[in-house]
C-alpha cells in the first residue's frame, strides 16, 4: 500500500514533489523559543551575502546519537536526521569540500563547505554547513583555485564563529 502511495503521489504531483506521505521524519523538535544557535545562524546569513545557506547540525545536549540539523537558514529542515557524510565529519572531525559537480539533483551553482563545529575551546562538536554561491564553476574539473578559495572562507567562518560559542550545550540555550 505505502507503494502504491508513493507512485500514486509521484504520477499525481509530478516527480520533482514529494507526497507528505514521504516528507523526512524528524528526530528532534526545536523548543518553541529561538535558540542561541538560530540567532547565530541569522547573524551569520545577514552578514555574508555570498552564501545561500548555514546548517548547524549534532546532537542536542541529553541525546546519544540522535544527529540532526537543529539551526539554520532553512527552519523546515531543523530536526531532519543528518545523512552518513554529517555523521562522518561530526564523529571523525573531518573537513569536506564539495563543489557540486556531477550532482544531477543539486547542479554545481554552489559549493559546500562540510567542517567541524568547534566552541570557543576549539573542542569539535558538531558540524557546520556553509553553501556558497558559484557562479564561476567550470564544468571540465579544473576547480582547484575555487575550491582553495572556498576552503579559506569557509574556515575563516567557522572559526570567527567558534570564539562565539562558549560551550556546545549553549547552543541550545534560548535566544538573548
Amino acid at each position: 500500500m505505502k507503494t502504491a502511495l508513493k507512485l500514486f503521489c509521484a504520477f499525481i504531483l509530478g516527480a520533482t514533489v514529494l507526497c507528505a506521505a514521504e516528507a523526512p521524519k524528524k528526530n528532534w523538535t526545536a523548543p518553541a523559543q529561538k535558540i542561541q544557535a538560530q540567532v547565530l545562524s541569522d547573524e551569520i546569513m545577514a552578514s555574508h551575502p555570498e552564501l545561500i545557506s548555514i546548517t548547524f547540525h549534532g546532537v542536542p545536549p541529553g541525546m546519544s546519537k540522535v544527529y540532526t540539523m537543529f539551526a539554520g537558514s532553512y527552519p523546515d529542515r531543523i530536526g531532519n536526521p543528518d545523512d552518513p557524510d554529517d555523521v562522518m565529519i561530526i564523529e571523525l572531525g573531518i573537513t569536506i569540500l564539495d563543489p557540486r559537480w556531477h550532482r544531477l539533483k543539486d547542479p554545481a551553482k554552489k559549493f559546500v563547505m562540510m567542517m567541524p563545529l568547534r566552541d570557543a575551546k576549539g573542542e569539535n562538536y558538531g558540524l557546520l554547513v556553509a553553501a556558497y554561491k558559484n557562479p564561476d564553476f567550470a564544468p571540465n574539473g579544473s576547480n582547484a583555485k575555487l575550491e582553495a578559495e572556498f576552503f579559506a572562507k569557509g574556515t575563516k567562518l567557522r572559526d570567527e564563529l567558534q570564539k562565539k560559542i562558549p560551550s556546545y550545550e549553549g547552543l541550545f540555550a534560548p535566544a538573548k
